[in-house]
């Protein structure tokens, strides 16, 4: 039998859980309720009407509400023309509820509910506020950097909660960020706090920190104005030194793209004292390997596809290598000593492989992609990096130490250093010249031909792909010296941050004439350039 006590204890139990539960069910009701103001001024029909909407959305807590917003962001979101009219979110297996996510009853014709740019802008200020709260670190910095674009006051309360809880410390400085971009613009702010949020916001130093102050209020008072002045100025001068830092950066990696170019024709030029005018060739035909081995892996197994340039570079060494000794062997070596024949029958050549590979590929340029170690890019201050650029420089680096460490290591090293400097002699101690030109020949085509698997990363891969850097090699060549491999270096990284750095107050065009008459100027005063050989021969 039942204790007296004892029911009562059951009792009290079933009384707890039913209020559980009936509070439950009207949280539930009241979230709905919440929100259904927001979703009847969608069926209005006018872009005030929504913008309010979202705006509501945007701060009601709901959890149908992100999913109602980016509804309306796909253009998923429609309402019924029958009275009374209603929302509901169109799905390829129907419609359904926005509050419950459930099918419905076909309601007739639905009309969908209009965007704009207002609108449009209206979404990113809804879903950045709705995303502040997400468990995920990366959401809620983007959501930080969607409310600092678009400073909507509504979303002020919503990132002030956010803020409060943060303890991510990225997410919580951008999140500080976006708050004060939002008091700055906002009238009845005291000038302390607004002049507060200007140094947050100038501490940031860069372009979207420049559009918030300048969009401070024409009513604001002088010593705020004279702040945002102070910090305007601070950050215009600070964004002018990362534009020449930046400026550096892309001629450092122009000048590695040139030395990759450079570098072959550098040797073959002084070792064999030969104008190759298809070395551009060798560079187009080492980026149309990589595009063949990519089609092959694509083909075959394209879970090797983030190898494909690391399997391209021996490849494109090989093939393009051999065409040079092709070369050398069946044409060059007979017009020694004849610098305008040689001239013409290397651009003749040039020629030749640019119509066979017309033949072979068509004339459209192909599409050589980038496996996702070169893909994407990281910031240091306001110096935006590359890595497919950072992987282009680092690749340049070892293919020069590489090489140097052939010339001077090697006994074939040893041997193309002896003919440069005095063939004669390097004959007649026993060196077979003919053989050594054919390797040198060989090793400059090859090393253009793994240029063009790193060129094929950055530039169109079509025909004319060497045509555009054939000249700018023999300029590096020339001015670092001819057959030294440290002046191709110095030259061709001295070429590109020069280059860039007068790109932005002459123009690419002018900037270039300018180079050009600044190397003509010096090739006047040391026409040997910056690094000459030493030797009898050579002075002789």
């Amino acid at each position: 039998m039942t204790s007296p006590a004892r029911c009562r204890s059951l009792s009290c139990a079933l009384l707890f859980a039913a209020l559980a539960l009936a509070t439950l069910l009207c949280a539930g009701r009241a979230s709905a309720q919440d929100i259904s103001g927001a979703l009847d001024q969608f069926t209005q029909g006018n872009y005030g009407a929504t913008e309010a909407a979202l705006g509501e959305l945007a701060v009601s807590g709901s959890p149908a509400a992100a999913g109602i917003v980016q509804a309306l962001a796909d253009g998923k979101l429609v309402f019924s023309n029958a009275l009374p009219r209603k929302v509901f979110i169109e799905t390829d297996k129907g419609l359904l509820d926005p509050l419950t996510m459930q099918p419905v009853p076909d309601p007739g014709p639905v009309k969908p509910v209009r965007v704009n740019n207002r609108i449009r802008r209206a979404i990113e200020a809804a879903s950045g506020t709705l995303s502040l709260t997400s468990p995920d670190a990366a959401t809620r910095l983007s959501a930080a950097g969607a409310v600092l674009r678009t400073r909507d006051e509504a979303a002020l309360p919503a990132l002030e909660k956010a803020l409060a809880k943060e303890t991510d410390r990225h997410v919580k400085s951008a999140m500080t960020l976006a708050r004060s971009a939002i008091v700055i613009g906002m009238d009845g702010v005291p000038p302390e706090e607004r002049i507060k949020a200007i140094e947050v916001v100038g501490a940031e130093g860069n372009q979207d920190a420049l559009a918030v102050l300048r969009g401070l209020p024409d009513n604001a008072l002088p010593e705020v104005k004279e702040a945002a002045a102070k910090e305007i100025a601070g950050i215009q001068h600070s964004l002018a030194m990362w534009d020449v830092v930046q400026n550096v950066w892309y001629g450092l990696s122009l000048g590695s793209v040139l030395l990759l170019a450079a570098i072959g024709l550098a040797i073959t030029f002084g070792v064999m004292g030969v104008i190759n005018m298809a070395h551009g060739e060798m560079v187009m035909l080492g980026a149309y390997t990589t595009f063949v081995v990519q089609q092959a892996i694509r083909t075959y197994d394209p879970g090797l596809f983030d190898a494909s340039l690391i399997i391209a570079i021996p490849l494109a060494f090989l093939f393009t290598g051999l065409i040079g000794v092709i070369i050398e062997r069946t044409v060059i070596r007979f017009l020694y000593g004849r610098p305008l024949e040689t001239l013409l029958a290397t651009w003749g050549i040039s020629l030749i492989l640019q119509q066979a590979i017309r033949t072979i590929f068509g004339p459209t340029n192909r599409e050589v992609g980038a496996p996702s170690w070169m893909s994407g890019s990281f910031d240091i201050g306001q110096l935006s990096i590359t890595y497919g650029r950072l992987w282009i420089i680092i690749f340049a680096m070892l293919v020069f130490a590489a090489l140097l460490a052939v010339l001077r290591l090697t006994r074939i090293g040893l041997e193309m250093r002896a003919v440069t400097q005095n063939r004669r002699m390097a004959a007649s101690m026993g060196i077979r010249t003919n053989w050594v030109d054919a390797m040198t020949f060989g090793l400059g085509s090859g090393i253009a031909g793994m240029a063009g698997v790193a060129l094929s990363q950055i530039d169109n891969v079509s025909p004319n792909l060497g045509q555009g850097y054939i000249i700018d090699s023999f300029l590096v060549v020339v001015f670092g010296g001819v057959g030294n491999l440290w002046g191709t270096l110095v030259g061709a990284m001295s070429l590109g941050v020069a280059n860039k750095l007068l790109e932005p107050y002459a123009g690419a065009v002018l900037g270039k004439i300018a180079l050009l008459v600044i190397i003509i100027l010096f090739i006047q005063k040391r026409p040997r350039g910056l690094f000459a050989l030493k030797g009898r021969s050579i002075e002789a």
